[in-house]
């Protein structure tokens, strides 16, 4: 019977991701192999992956948005920005998501990171999952990768701990988001400047900050349960 239930409950969030229940699965794109030892399971007669929100800030966010999730996900088949893309558990997702089997929507998914290890990682995973572009660099310093990027892009996500998290966004975003884009930016309060204010405080005036650079602040999602003194913003950029 609650299997049952849970089969009720499935909800295509796109051609790619469905939330099962408490649970999101995205429909393999290299049928047969896990990437970090996620579970496989067939849903619907495709082979899916299920996708871990305590390992994946996009993840935690799609589970928590009090809007329709389906707004974080970029449009399948597009050119997309991810920085601090890490390991590479929310990257091989949202590759399953934008590219499909052997790329076959033709989506393109620029992937940065400043580690070198992680890089490793990411240029393994891209030579079974075309249309994955790593790249290692500084989130900041567009000058040395934005050429992969010639045109605007429509979704931009960052992930970065460091100090400076927002400016490094918003600037990314100028460079980079087209208008009426989404941004979805990852805020952990330890990494970013702290003067003594609670985090409550601090989120309000990251908040304030993005409203005030041009951004339409749609959603400010807590990911507590899932990443701990973070945050996800969703955007859209208005100028």
């Amino acid at each position: 019977m609650g299997r049952g239930n849970n089969r009720r409950r499935s909800e295509p969030l796109s051609w790619g991701v469905l939330r099962d229940g408490k649970a999101i699965w995205s429909i393999n794109a290299v049928p047969g192999h896990s990437v970090y030892g996620e579970s496989l399971r067939r849903i619907q007669g495709m082979e899916c992956r299920r996708w871990d929100p305590t390992r994946s800030k996009l993840g935690a966010g799609i589970l928590r948005t009090r809007n329709d999730a389906s707004l974080l996900l970029p449009e399948e088949g597009t050119t997309v920005l991810y920085l601090g893309a890490g390991h590479g558990t929310s990257i091989s997702h949202l590759h399953d998501h934008l590219c499909g089997e052997g790329n076959e929507l033709k989506g393109r998914l620029v992937a940065v990171d400043l580690a070198p290890r992680c890089l490793r990682e990411l240029t393994h995973m891209a030579k079974s999952r075309p249309g994955l572009v790593p790249v290692l660099g500084d989130a900041r310093q567009h000058a040395a990768w934005g050429v992969l990027l010639p045109t605007k892009v429509n979704w931009l996500f960052q992930d970065v701990a460091q100090a400076g998290q927002v400016d490094i966004f918003i600037g990314a975003c100028k460079r980079f988001l087209a208008l009426g884009g989404t941004g979805l930016l990852s805020l952990k309060a330890a990494s970013e400047r702290w003067t003594g204010e609670g985090e409550a405080t601090l989120f309000h005036k990251v908040e304030q900050q993005l409203l005030n650079s041009g951004f339409e602040v749609e959603e400010r999602i807590e990911l507590t349960g899932y990443e701990d003194n973070h945050v996800l913003f969703h955007v859209t950029r208005q100028e």
